[in-house]
Order: C-alpha cells, then sequence, then structure tokens
C-alpha cells in the first residue's frame, strides 16, 4: 500500500507495529534502519494528518474565538 494513501488509522497501526519490533530487538543492523525509516515515514504521515484536523477545527472555530 502506497504511504500517501493510508489513512491515519493505518499509519498509527503499522507504526506500533514497527516500534515493537524495534523494541523486541533481534533485527539485524539493515532491518532495523529500514523499520526506523518506515516508522518516521509512518510519523509523518500521522503528523499530517494531524495538522490537517487542527487546521479544520480551527476553520470551524467562530471568528470571537480565534
Amino acid at each position: 500500500m502506497a504511504a500517501a494513501k493510508l489513512s491515519y488509522e493505518e499509519a498509527r497501526d503499522e507504526l506500533t507495529k514497527v516500534v515493537s519490533t524495534l523494541e523486541a530487538g533481534g533485527a539485524g543492523l539493515e532491518d532495523s534502519l529500514k523499520l526506523w525509516e518506515r516508522g518516521e515515514e509512518l510519523a509523518l504521515i500521522c503528523q499530517e494528518w494531524l495538522d490537517g484536523a487542527r487546521k479544520k477545527l480551527e476553520a470551524a472555530k467562530p471568528a470571537e474565538d480565534k
């Protein structure tokens, strides 16, 4: 699945798996680096979703609340 098309929930769930795998240890250096890079990518996707949601909430607030 292409990273750009992941929903927030999909990215978050995959990130959780990546973190669990890294914390469990046992992966070689090369595999650990690939997992780390994937985790960074997934964290960015999640942050972009959260930033977008925050902007929508701010835009929905009445003018006097801004």
